[in-house]
């Protein structure tokens, strides 16, 4: 008897084992890996992140982001040239080498507010990740996949968004073991909502850099998904 229940034992262990966690259950780890004090919603801080690619020379970003007080803002340096864009809560400013834009310069330059938006929700949703996978508009599929990338194990999860956030789906690739956030990747989509296959890009997450308690990616290193073709790299570090 005692035989057939330590048979029984290893079984239902075995059998626990190779099961994945539920999705949330895995978005949830994984949060609390990357943000274990739980602080993401406050978040105040300031980073610079270096990005670097194929013939062109580096170009340095001075972000900061200030979640509570609303307030975004991004200086960028490439050789001789600095753009900022501020917008703190609905008041946007543009500077280009320092100096404040009216409307006409700004458009002279292809500088908008529009585009200060947009900057503010791409730095903020990286690397704010996988935080923001809990954002209003995210749709995590229930079901979590077991992938191997690069010969490497990973647990994926799926992620598809209301139309006004974004009609890219996004996988999103975790360690089985620590669930640190390794991989992003995504994939665009026609107008009837289907993945277009060899479409979109691949970004590998290497070290990593603790920003006010957030453990974010030091390195993301981009690449396209039809032919692994190498776009850039951008480096955290101040």
């Amino acid at each position: 008897m005692k035989s057939v229940l330590t048979y029984l034992s290893l079984c239902f262990t075995l059998v626990c084992l190779s099961q994945n966690p539920s999705a949330l259950q895995l978005l949830d780890k994984a949060i609390n890996y990357h943000d274990p004090s739980g602080s993401w919603s406050e978040f105040s801080g300031n980073f610079k992140v270096t990005m670097t690619t194929p013939n062109q020379s580096p170009r340095v970003s001075d972000i900061t982001i200030n979640l509570l007080a609303e307030f975004f803002s991004v200086t960028s340096q490439r050789d001789k040239t600095s753009q900022t864009y501020t917008v703190d809560k609905d008041i946007c400013s543009l500077l280009y080498n320092e100096k404040e834009l009216n409307g006409a310069e700004a458009k002279a330059k292809n500088m908008t507010c529009e585009r200060a938006s947009m900057y503010k929700n791409y730095y903020t949703y990286l690397y704010g990740l996988p935080m923001k996978l809990k954002d209003k508009g995210t749709h995590i599929d229930p079901k979590v996949e077991r992938k191997t990338f690069k010969d490497r194990d990973y647990l994926v999860l799926k992620a598809t968004y209301d139309a006004k956030v974004g009609t890219d789906v996004w996988y999103f690739y975790f360690n089985p073991e620590t669930y640190a956030m390794e991989i992003y990747q995504f994939y665009k989509t026609d107008d009837n909502g289907k993945v277009k296959p060899g479409s979109g890009e691949y970004i590998l997450l290497s070290e990593e850099e603790t920003v006010n308690g957030i453990k974010m990616p030091k390195i993301r290193a981009w690449y396209y998904n039809k032919d692994d073709k190498y776009l850039g790299t951008d480096t955290l570090g101040n």
